[in-house]
């Protein structure tokens, strides 16, 4: 088996995580986090330092605000693999519903992911910020 990693490899890991995040299935989109993952996102004040804080804080919003993603789209999508480790970039336009009503987020996203011993990869850092374009407005 070779050790050298490919797009096509991490490409669907990244497919995958989106996808689960885009229909709302929040096991299927943790279970695509390593545990040890950190996230960075604009509208939170403090850095995520793993996946139960992230459960934690995701559980919180759905009971406050009874938050429910309706769909995700993923444009602009990037692969750069270095080794063990692969960068995925990509624009997002996400629908959410809250106790506020519906509503279109646009952003881009960097996720990191890193090789596990089965060869499959698993997120380790998500940075989200809002997209140029809503910025410049």
């Amino acid at each position: 088996m070779s050790t050298v990693s490919t797009t096509e490899e991490v490409l669907p890991s990244a497919v995958n995580l989106v996808g689960a995040f885009g229909r709302h299935d929040a096991a299927a989109y943790f279970g695509c986090l390593a545990p040890e993952v950190t996230f960075i996102f604009y509208i939170i004040l403090v850095r995520l330092a793993s996946r139960a804080e992230y459960e934690r804080l995701c559980a919180d919003w759905k009971q406050q605000d009874e938050f429910r993603v309706l769909s995700c789209e993923s444009p602009g999508q990037a692969v750069q693999v270095l080794g063990d480790a692969a960068i995925f970039c990509h624009d997002v336009t996400t629908v959410v519903r809250t106790t506020a009503g519906e509503q279109t987020v646009r952003e881009r996203e960097s996720i990191v992911f890193r090789i596990r011993g089965d060869r499959s990869w698993a997120a380790v850092h998500k940075h989200l910020s809002p997209h140029p374009d809503l910025v410049a407005e």
